[in-house]
């Protein structure tokens, strides 16, 4: 599979990397998102891009369906058939509150009261049958189901991940009722303890399962319409990627698909460069999305929650967002101050420097005010936009009520947005006991650069690895991922008292169940490779710490070593005299794929002998309360080894990078930047 193409939708714009390995040619594309139907922004990015599909070998897709679906509450009617006694269970959640101070806010549960049924059955913890499944129950309940008009049907009975036999039962019975395969059990999505967070899981994953379906249904009839001949894969939200044939089954693992695909590019793209530990930073249109990364593995965590009261508990890279992107909307609030984000332009009418109608003040328009943009090259410009015209917006929404000229408005919006994002980085780092410091900050997505180096001075943040391709990067972790299947297992038992044997038996048997999922893919990998953790506690504790194992056969000893260790690295305290516990096992099978050569990315024709040979022209940018002369250069003609020293302005086709004064650039063979940043502490 010479010819791979990868697709990434965001909220403003749909990527396309296109690579011929044989030819060793690329195309790229950026067409504006579709949100009616993301398949025909997949399908203009191929057209903008002159691919024919019917020569490519294969086509990966990361898509942020399912994630809007669930955040905009646009789901399929799906029900529910609980244990007697227990559907209230994903309504009334845990004890805690959507605001810190205050009993305000509201909570609507995935799946409404009424279609929640209850029949009779019970588990208790240990696994044994109190009561035996009603089975005339469980038919009728289906039938009242059926008749509300459900699409899809959950089977969340108590305790099921001890011993799932009832839930097992119940789906042979609705294989033969319900008319479609939209039947999720709860243990077989998610075999943990916790009823709370695997009910939700699993009406996530009933709610968007039919819209998931539909979608890539018709967006792969569409692609064999036009010559595709081979399998569709769908980026899961741990990395990975699963074939369109398969990826409904597990819907909810789709959530957070397409930041994930970013973090996956970032891993690949700072091993290749020497750089395996990394903040990750993606700043698009509408949001930034940020993650760790260490030693070149991204951090998968199995208990992210897209919003407050909704946990998803399947494993996916642990990515915060903020609602700071280039069309985050800026205002001056009620009280008197700046405010940022979370409103976004969107994709239409886009901010005011698109030309399309818009007429609020955003990053992007702040940016261009500053002189780090190039009005004459901003991507979807339609018409024009003179800046006068955006000047103007400034000084009257922000400037005249916080007492500032337009430039120094647009300069305060650059800076109360880098704080939202140095926030949310101090999240994946600081919060989880790591040192900004011993990272370095990969910035990528269309607006990611342009505010990269401001941002690592704020955090003290040592370099910033700028990739060859910022603004599609997310696409080109579509092309790089690996096929990956993730697994958890509750235990729950302190350790002195579990059955090692049948912990060993639990990895193997998933090690074994994820190998055969990766031969039924269409899609050759060099190599299979496992990981294996286990989620531990303290006894009385209620959170968990992921503990990093060599293998699937540890010894008792050794697994309360690292995880002592573990809970000393994150909390600098040392409880020996209590004891731990064994919660969950969690084993991830990764099919490895054959590498990418990124030096393609940039096509080395067109590169200069000099780095004055790439310089494009000199234009007045705003640093540090004051106009600097500052020279443009073209990021496609820079020479390999570069050497920039700023202030400088790098312009590339998806992006456009600001190296601040006292800050230096140096390219990389895979037609990276490096950039060491003066001053940073």
């Amino acid at each position: 599979m010479s010819v791979v193409a990868g697709v990434d939708v965001g909220g403003t714009f749909t990527d396309l990397v296109w690579l011929d390995e044989g030819t060793r040619a690329v195309r790229l594309a950026k067409a504006p998102t579709t949100p009616r139907n993301q398949a025909f922004g997949v399908l203009a990015a191929f057209e903008q891009a002159g691919v024919d599909v019917g020569g490519v070998d294969l086509i990966v897709h990361g898509t942020t369906a399912t994630t809007n679906a669930v955040l905009e509450r646009r789901l399929s009617r799906a029900g529910m058939i609980a244990t007697e006694g227990f559907r209230d269970i994903i309504e009334l959640g845990r004890r805690t509150r959507p605001q810190a101070y205050g009993m305000t806010g509201s909570f609507t549960p995935v799946i409404p009261r009424d279609l929640r049924l209850e029949v009779s059955e019970r588990m208790d913890a240990e696994g044994n049958v109190l009561t035996p499944l009603d089975e005339d129950a469980l038919r009728a309940a289906a039938a009242r189901l059926l008749e509300a008009g459900c699409e899809s049907v959950v089977v969340h009975f108590l305790h099921a991940y001890a011993n799932p036999a009832h839930e097992i039962r119940a789906g042979e019975i609705l294989s033969e009722i319900w008319p479609n395969a939209y039947v999720t059990l709860g243990h077989a999505l998610l075999s943990e303890s916790r009823e709370f967070e695997r009910g939700v899981t699993a009406s996530v994953n009933a709610s968007v399962q039919p819209l998931l379906q539909r979608y890539v249904d018709r967006l792969a009839e569409e692609l064999r319409d036009r010559g595709y001949a081979h399998d569709l894969l769908v980026m899961n939200g741990n990395g990975g990627m699963v074939s369109a044939r398969m990826v409904a089954r597990e819907a909810a693992k789709t959530v957070m698909s397409g930041p994930a695909s970013g973090v996956m590019a970032a891993a690949y793209t700072g091993r290749r460069a020497g750089a395996p530990d990394l903040l990750t930073y993606d700043m698009g249109g509408t949001s930034t999305d940020v993650a760790l990364i260490r030693d070149a593995k991204p951090a998968v965590s199995n208990e992210i929650e897209v919003e407050y009261a909704m946990p998803i508990h399947v494993p996916m890279v642990d990515v915060r967002t903020v609602g700071a992107g280039g069309g985050s909307i800026a205002r001056v609030n009620a009280s008197g101050l700046l405010e940022v984000g979370p409103e976004s332009a969107g994709a239409d009418p886009g901010p005011i420097c698109y030309g399309r109608g818009g007429t609020r003040p955003t990053i992007s328009d702040a940016n261009l005010l500053l002189g780090r943009l190039d009005p004459s090259r901003l991507n979807a410009v339609e018409g024009g936009v003179r800046i006068e015209d955006v000047a103007r917006v400034f000084e009257a929404e922000l400037g005249a009520p916080l007492g500032l000229s337009a430039t120094e408005a647009a300069s305060a919006v650059i800076r109360v947005a880098n704080a939202r994002m140095a926030g949310a980085i101090r999240m994946v780092s600081l919060s989880l006991g790591e040192d900004p410091r011993d990272f370095a900050l990969f910035a990528f997505g269309g607006a990611g650069p342009l505010h990269a180096v401001a941002l690592a001075r704020e955090l003290g943040v040592p370099r910033v690895l700028v990739p060859a391709r910022p603004g599609i990067t997310n696409a080109l972790g579509c092309v790089v991922a690996d096929l990956r299947h993730d697994f958890v297992n509750t235990v729950n038992r302190p350790l002195d008292g579990a059955d090692m044997d049948e912990v060993h038996a639990v990895f193997a048997r998933r090690i074994e169940e994820g190998r055969a999922l990766i031969a039924q893919e269409s899609v050759a990998v060099e190599r299979i490779e496992t990981i294996c953790s286990a989620d531990m506690q303290f006894i009385g504790q209620t959170h968990l710490l992921r503990v990093a194992l060599d293998g699937p056969a540890p010894a008792r000893e050794d697994l309360q070593a690292r995880f002592e260790r573990a809970y000393w690295d994150r909390f600098r305290v040392s409880l020996p005299e209590i004891r731990p516990s064994l919660v969950n096992l969690s084993v991830s099978v990764i099919g490895v794929r054959r590498e990418i050569d990124l030096a393609l990315l940039i096509d080395p024709e067109g590169r200069r002998a000099t780095v004055a040979e790439a310089r494009t022209g000199l234009r007045p940018v705003w640093f540090d309360g004051g106009w600097t002369d500052t020279p443009v250069y073209r990021r496609e003609h820079l020479p390999w080894d570069a050497v920039i020293d700023g202030p400088a302005i790098v312009e590339q086709l998806d992006a456009t990078l600001v190296i601040d004064p006292g800050c230096t650039a140096r390219g990389d063979a895979d037609g990276n930047l490096m950039i060491e940043i003066g001053g940073a502490a």
